[in-house]
C-alpha cells in the first residue's frame, strides 16, 4: 500500500511452540576449514555506503540517496583478502561471495533510480506551473548484519520521501546460506515447511491479540480487517535472523495504518527449534546442550 511512485523503486531494486532444549547461537566469522589454520577461507561482511545528489539540467536538486548495503569478502586465515582463488576452496568462496554481493549491485551503483527520477522531474516542472514550493526527493537504506559459521542475515530499513503526505518506510531482509552459497526463505530450514509456517502463524495471531489487547482496541481494528490472511504469508515480508532468534517484521500499511506504525514480531530459538531440520539448525549455528 506505497505510495505509487515509492513502489516502483522498491519493486524495481528488488528484482525483497517453546521446547525444553536450550540453545546456543553464536556469531562469529565464517570459517571453511580449520580455525587455526592460516590456509582456512574465511568470510567477512562489512557495510559500504553509496550516495549522491541528482540535479535537473539547470542545476535544481532533483534527488538525493545515501544506500547502506552489505558486502562479503573471502579471507584466507592470516587475514589476507582472497582477490584471486589459489585454491578450489577459494574459488568456491570467491563464487559464494560473489552470488551475495550481486544482490546488492543495483543499490550501489543507483541503476534503478531512473523512473524515479523522471517522476522527480515531472514534478519539479508540475511545482513551476503552480507556483508550488519543490522538495527533492529523498532515499535512504539502513541495513543491520547478523552473521554465524553458516548465515548472513540482514535486516534493511528503505525510508523515501518522494512527496507525498509524509516519508515511507519498507522493512526488508536477505537471509543467506554460507555453505550453499544461496539465499534462502524460512521454509527450507524445516523439517516439514508447511508444518513449520503454520506454527510461525499461530505464534504471530497471539501477539497481534496481545499488541491489540495492550491498546485496548479489538485486532480487527488495530489491524487491517483481513490481518489474519497476512499473516498467514508472514514468510514473504522481513524475515531475518540474529543472536536471539527469528523477527518477522511488518512496514507501515502492510498489516495496519501507517499511525500504528511498524509490527514487529519475534521468536525466540526455543520456539523453532522443533521444526527445525538438521540443515536448519546448521545454517542457524544453534548448538543443543545435552
Amino acid at each position: 500500500m506505497e505510495t505509487v511512485i515509492a513502489l516502483v523503486l522498491f519493486l524495481s531494486i528488488l528484482t525483497g511452540c517453546a521446547g525444553e532444549t536450550m540453545t546456543n547461537v553464536k556469531s562469529s566469522a565464517a570459517a571453511l576449514g580449520p580455525a587455526q589454520s592460516e590456509e582456512a577461507v574465511r568470510f567477512t561482511v562489512e557495510k559500504q555506503t553509496c550516495g549522491d545528489t541528482l540535479l535537473a539540467e539547470d542545476g535544481t536538486e532533483l534527488l538525493t540517496y545515501q544506500f547502506e548495503v552489505p558486502e562479503l569478502t573471502v579471507c584466507r586465515g592470516s587475514g589476507e583478502i582472497v582477490s584471486e582463488a589459489e585454491t578450489p576452496q577459494e574459488e568456491q568462496a570467491l563464487t559464494t561471495a560473489e552470488t551475495f554481493n550481486a544482490r546488492f549491485a543495483d543499490w550501489l551503483d543507483g541503476s534503478n533510480l531512473d523512473n524515479l527520477l523522471e517522476g522527480a522531474k515531472e514534478e519539479l516542472a508540475f511545482c513551476r506551473e503552480d507556483g508550488m514550493t519543490w522538495s527533492p526527493y529523498a532515499l535512504e537504506l539502513e541495513c543491520e548484519v547478523y552473521q554465524n559459521d553458516g548465515l548472513i542475515s540482514v535486516s534493511g530499513t528503505y525510508y523515501s520521501n518522494t512527496g507525498g503526505a509524509h516519508p515511507n518506510t519498507a522493512l526488508l531482509s536477505w537471509n543467506f546460506d554460507l555453505g550453499e552459497g544461496s539465499f534462502f526463505t524460512p521454509a527450507v530450514l524445516a523439517e516439514n515447511g508447511g508444518e513449520f509456517l503454520t506454527a510461525v502463524e499461530q505464534e504471530l495471531n497471539a501477539q497481534a491479540l496481545q499488541t491489540a489487547s495492550d491498546a485496548n482496541t479489538p485486532p480487527e481494528e488495530y489491524f487491517w480487517p483481513d490481518y489474519a490472511e497476512i499473516l498467514r504469508d508472514w514468510a514473504n515480508y522481513a524475515v531475518s535472523f540474529d543472536e536471539t532468534g527469528m523477527t518477522v517484521a511488518f512496514s507501515p500499511y502492510e498489516l495496519a495504518c501507517y499511525a500504528a506504525g511498524e509490527q514487529v514480531f519475534h521468536l525466540t530459538y526455543d520456539q523453532i527449534l522443533p521444526y527445525l531440520s538438521e540443515h536448519g539448525e546448521k545454517v542457524l549455528g544453534i548448538v543443543q546442550a545435552s
